[in-house]
């Protein structure tokens, strides 16, 4: 609740940049979603959000460009696609993915994953 709190009274005045911090630790599956909606229509509305964050699957939904910090200092940067073009070429295995926790926490409470949001 208090982050949510934080956020919303970040948002008095309309700014034209904001700076958020880690705003999804310690929420629950449900609440990092809610959390997510919030910064996508922000940036939807023209508003530049500037993102800290460890959670990485939170950088690959929500940022637009990416910087990689290591160190102390920033060792990349660019957008997901060209981070990735870094890599070498992907190679094909055939993976079965068993549903994560909260892939399970979010069909039990009846509310979509990131994934069914995203597309």
């Amino acid at each position: 609740m208090r982050r949510r709190l934080d956020i919303a009274m970040s948002l008095i005045g309309d700014p034209a940049v904001i700076f958020l911090d880690e705003p999804t630790t310690g929420l629950d599956p449900q609440a990092r979603i809610d959390v997510w909606k919030s910064v996508r229509a922000l940036a939807d509305s023209g508003t530049t959000v500037l993102l800290t964050t460890q959670y990485l699957d939170e950088a690959e939904q929500l940022a637009d460009r990416i910087a990689i910090l290591h160190g102390g200092r920033i060792i990349r940067n660019g957008t997901l696609d060209e981070l990735r073009r870094e890599l070498p070429a992907a190679k094909v295995e055939y993976v079965e993915k068993q549903p994560s926790l909260e892939e399970v926490f979010l069909a039990l409470v009846g509310e979509p994953t990131e994934e069914e949001q995203a597309s």
